[in-house]
């Protein structure tokens, strides 16, 4: 049996904390920002014609979801719309090009990212109105919130792109 050695470096998966701040809470900043990357190659070429189109009117459209995802990550900062409607579904957002709702994802990461917190109060308990929470879950709920609807966005550009080719 011969060994086959490749000339190609081999890709490396590791986990770089982002530098100053502390080392638990880099590590989770940067699985924020690799959820974000995830998110942005997701929609790549997606036509900007379509960013508010939806599929009907109880589907969400791109700019949508991409203003919700800021939305819910800034916690109601540099948002005029309410997040749900009266029926519940994600209020539609129409009339922003997809840079205005990539600018205000960036915007909000950005001040995501040079919060500043010691360790003691990254895992300090915080009393809400309807439940309690420590940054820490905050930061696991933000990151199984954009997962899940990177995938509604991946569904809604299969939509998107079968209506364009009609």
């Amino acid at each position: 049996m011969e060994k086959i050695m490749s000339s190609e470096p081999k890709e490396q998966w590791v986990v770089v904390p982002v530098p100053s701040v502390e080392e638990e809470i880099g590590r989770w900043l940067w699985a924020m920002q690799d959820a974000r990357q995830r998110t942005l190659r997701a929609i790549v070429d997606f036509p900007p014609t379509l960013g508010d189109w939806r599929p009907n009117e109880q589907e969400s459209s791109l700019g949508t979801l991409l203003y919700h995802i800021a939305d819910i990550e800034a916690d109601y900062a540099l948002f005029p719309y309410p997040t749900r409607d009266r029926q519940g579904h994600l209020t539609h957002v129409p009339g922003f090009g997809l840079e205005e709702h990539l600018e205000r994802l960036a915007t909000v990461r950005g001040l995501l990212l040079t919060t500043q917190m010691p360790l003691v109060a990254w895992r300090q308990v915080r009393l809400m109105e309807h439940y309690d929470v420590t940054p820490e879950w905050v930061l696991h709920h933000l990151l199984q919130h954009e997962a899940e609807h990177r995938s509604q966005i991946g569904a809604l550009r299969i939509q998107a792109e079968r209506h364009e080719a009609q």
